[in-house]
């Protein structure tokens, strides 16, 4: 252990006097510049795929009418609540597993008998793999199950012009919930490895297009002007149109990983198993927390009736995009500390917490705010052409910087794996935002919404900064 650090102090890195440092000192330069050539930019491609196919999805569907815009809008809340739950876990505990393990594996001396027939062999790829095959079962099945008790949660009763609309849109989606756990746990893999690159070329490279990470996202588009409108099947046709794109993107990931490392290892880590459910336990509370919050803010547009779903839907999406961009960010970040702190390089770990705050979060939330800001207009016009539905779509685009460095912020406490903390701190700040909806949606309907979701992550910064 470095002279200087204790594992505690690298637990409360975040705070300024962590090991005495000065970060003016550190040369943030170089690390930024790696990130963006080698890291950032891949994963932020990578990343994007699955929001701007849910985009992409909202774009079309919102030119067959309000109400079918909001039947997405709620759907695709369902879905990520029951998707989210376990695949967040998922991911961040993988790259940070994977990515300590590797860094272990490569200081040692005896690198031979971490290989087989030329591939890597780690139990952390192989336990992730496994919770992940028991995980898209679980998905599915609870989709498709518990359709009716969910969409009663978010405020659509039987009876509701919404209710057929969003039951075939979710019960298409169920079947893509196993692809997306693959591909996540999958995608982890390679950010542990710190390889951003192998995701982002494996889903262009089968179209000849070795530099694009959307081909997903293309075919999903294609696949939508096709089903939705020559074949007539509405929301539906834009279920499918995402499942297959999903299924092609795990497929692809599957393979190249296959190539790299043994998917069913011959050695089982059972020490490992047991810390995948514990910091997973963490993890799904601090999901829970979270998509309580935005599915309680989801749940209070819903009842106010389709028009103004319909535009916090629009919002939602945009937003979602923006944020999930920046939480690429923070999984390099991640990554990088991850390893850092395993081989008890403080220094260097220092240096990405510094430089992930100061040129990552802080760097693209304005740019992007500012974006937002000028182009909301425009960019909102491709889901409706509704003067009311515009109108109130324009809540929340202010936001970014705020949700930058919220999201950067709990990936390098994942990165020293402190999810006790971020679990804790998330079900404070879950209740405080949730009292805070309740009391402001009524009085002030969408206003009040996304002050409230405004609340929420400002909330998440403070307690990422108080630790």
């Amino acid at each position: 252990m470095h002279p200087n650090c204790s594992s505690n102090a690298v637990k409360g890195s975040l705070k300024t006097d962590f090991c005495s440092s000065n970060p003016n000192k550190l040369n943030h330069v170089t690390i930024v510049k790696n990130w963006h050539l080698s890291i950032v930019l891949p994963v932020v491609l990578a990343l994007a795929a699955d929001p701007i196919a849910s985009l992409v999805d909202t774009a079309f569907v919102g030119h067959l009418g309000s109400v079918e815009l909001a039947v997405v809008g709620v759907s695709v809340s369902i879905f990520n609540l029951v998707s989210r739950l376990f695949n967040v876990p998922l991911l961040n505990i993988t790259t940070s597993f994977v990515a300590e393990e590797q860094a272990l594996i490569s200081k040692s001396k005896d690198d031979g008998g971490f290989e087989h027939q030329g591939k890597k062999v780690l139990p952390s790829v192989s336990t992730s793999l496994a919770l992940a095959d028991g995980l898209r079962i679980a998905e599915a099945v609870v989709l498709s199950v518990g359709l009716g008790f969910l969409m009663n949660i978010m405020g659509i009763p039987m009876d509701s012009s919404m209710c057929g609309p969003a039951e075939q849109f979710l019960t298409w989606r169920a079947f893509g919930a196993p692809p997306v756990v693959i591909a996540l746990a999958a995608q982890g893999t390679f950010r542990g490895f710190k390889d951003t690159k192998t995701p982002l070329y494996a889903i262009g490279k089968y179209y000849s297009m070795p530099y694009v990470s959307s081909a997903g996202t293309l075919l999903n588009a294609i696949l939508d002007v096709i089903l939705i409108f020559p074949f007539g099947f509405g929301v539906g046709g834009a279920a499918v149109a995402t499942v297959i794109s999903e299924y092609l993107i795990a497929i692809i990931l599957l393979w190249e990983l296959n190539g790299k490392v043994e998917l069913i290892s011959p050695k089982i880590d059972w020490s490992k198993v047991s810390l995948y459910l514990k910091f997973g336990t963490f993890l799904v509370e601090r999901t829970i927390a979270t998509l309580g919050t935005l599915t309680l803010a989801t749940s209070l547009e819903a009842r106010q009736g389709p028009i103004p779903m319909a535009g916090h839907q629009i919002c939602v999406q945009i937003w979602l995009v923006v944020s999930l961009l920046t939480d690429a960010l923070a999984l390099s970040g991640q990554a990088l500390l991850a390893t850092n702190y395993s081989q008890a390089n403080y220094q260097q770990a220092l240096k990405v917490i510094y430089s992930v705050l100061k040129e990552i979060g802080l760097a693209t939330g304005f740019p992007l705010a500012v974006f937002l800001f000028i182009g909301f207009e425009a960019l909102s016009s491709l889901f409706t052409t509704d003067a009311e539905v515009l109108q109130i779509a324009w809540s929340g685009t202010l936001s970014q910087p705020v949700n930058a460095i919220a999201f950067v912020l709990h990936g390098l406490y994942y990165g020293v794996s402190d999810y006790e903390y971020v679990a804790v701190s998330m079900v404070v700040v879950g209740l405080i935002s949730s009292a805070f909806l309740l009391v402001a949606a009524p009085l002030f309907s969408v206003g009040g919404v996304w002050n409230g979701l405004f609340l929420f992550m400002t909330l998440r910064v403070v307690a990422g900064f108080w630790r």
